[in-house]
Formats: structure tokens, C-alpha cells, sequence
């Protein structure tokens, strides 16, 4: 239910679509138009850098919109729709405790010097999302070390190349043994492959990966 301030506050300011800027339901991200647009992936996950890997979306359009407004407008109350998104469409048993266990959330790090600018990591609000929506746990064990570079826009080598060395375990972190790591989106894989490397050295038994939008074609 829309809370009552946020109903007053959409008839003072209607809410706008995050991606045509046309406008939106209250509670909603996008307008109708912009909902139908949206490209759905499908149930099977996908080998992406050594890791399987399943997003509900492709990330293009109202999605990349949605991914943008997230990570670079400070718009961090998107995770919660995004979140449920995931959760609603995500593939039977992926989001599910199982035998031999339940997978836990494992969040991207975001470097430091590029958390304090933005003030919160994306990755960690949508995997606070869907902890919410599942109750799986979430343990922010990995870290990033080295200069924050920024990855947009280098291809798949330069990005391994990039994060390969900068993604590591934290100091006395437990490793969670069956890891499902959780980013907003998913383009070459090697933010993927850097952060699964190193739970896969320290033990993590079973590692796949989750997040909102994903490259088509990859």
C-alpha cells in the first residue's frame, strides 16, 4: 500500500517515468508505455565468464534507464521496484532455500572512494531488496582495493584486466558456501568473474550470479 504522505505528495507533484519522463502511476518507476517496452529475458541463465548468470531483463531502454537513474542520479529508492522485479520473475529454486542450502545474497563492492561520492552502494540496496522479498541472507564479504577506475566503456579484457587484482575477500570475512552474487547489471561478466574468483579460492562450494538487467546477445 502507497503510504499517505507519498499519495498527497503524487497529487502535489505527479511522478514522472524514469525513462520518457511521461507520467506514472504513484509507486511506479515507468509509465505504461514504458512497462510494455520492457525486454524480457526468459527463465535460463546464462555461462557468462566462468559464472551462470540470470537477469529478468535486457538491458536496454526503459531497463537501462532504470539502471542509469539508479547508479548515477542517486535515485537509490528504485532498488526496491527493481528488487521485486528480479524477485517475481526469477527462475524456480534460484531465490529459494535448497538442498544442500540456501544461496546467500553477495553484493558487488563498490570502491570506496566511489561509494562516498555516491552514498550507497546499488548493488547493496537491490540485494537488500530481495532479502526482503525472500529472506535469504546477505553478507558483504568481498571488497575493492586499488585506484576506482571506471569500467564503462572498456571492453571485456580491459575490464579483467581492471578488476582481476581488485576485488578481494574482507579480513576475517566468512565465506559463504553456496554464493549468489547480486549486481544492478550485467554486460561483459568480468565484474563477475573478479568477484567469484576470490570466494571461489576461500571455498565457496557453489557460485552463480544475479542482477537486474543484462547485455543481449551475452
Amino acid at each position: 500500500m502507497i503510504p499517505l504522505a507519498d499519495r498527497v505528495l503524487s497529487l502535489l507533484a505527479p511522478p514522472l517515468c524514469w525513462s520518457c519522463g511521461a507520467g506514472a502511476r504513484p509507486g511506479e518507476p515507468l509509465c505504461g508505455d514504458c512497462r510494455r517496452a520492457l525486454r524480457r529475458l526468459g527463465p535460463d541463465p546464462v555461462a557468462l565468464a566462468g559464472v551462470e548468470v540470470w537477469a529478468p531483463l535486457a538491458y536496454e531502454g526503459p531497463a537501462r534507464a532504470l539502471v542509469g537513474a539508479l547508479k548515477y542520479r542517486g535515485a537509490a529508492g528504485l532498488a526496491g521496484p527493481m528488487a521485486a522485479q528480479i524477485a517475481a520473475n526469477a527462475p524456480t529454486g534460484l531465490l529459494e532455500p535448497s538442498i544442500p542450502g540456501p544461496p546467500t545474497l553477495v553484493p558487488v563492492p563498490l570502491h570506496p572512494a566511489r561509494l562516498r561520492s555516491r552514498g550507497y552502494n546499488q548493488a547493496e540496496r537491490l540485494a537488500a531488496g530481495l532479502a526482503r522479498r525472500t529472506g535469504l541472507a546477505v553478507l558483504e564479504c568481498l571488497r575493492r582495493t586499488g585506484p576506482a577506475t571506471r569500467q564503462v566503456g572498456h571492453g571485456r579484457e580491459q575490464r579483467l584486466a581492471g578488476l582481476g587484482a581488485a576485488v578481494e575477500l574482507r579480513p576475517e570475512a566468512p565465506v559463504p558456501p553456496h554464493a549468489l552474487i547480486v549486481d544492478d547489471v550485467v554486460t561483459t561478466g568480468a565484474t563477475l568473474a573478479a568477484c567469484a574468483a576470490p570466494l571461489r579460492k576461500a571455498g565457496a562450494r557453489s557460485i552463480a550470479a544475479i542482477a537486474f538487467a543484462k547485455t543481449p546477445g551475452r
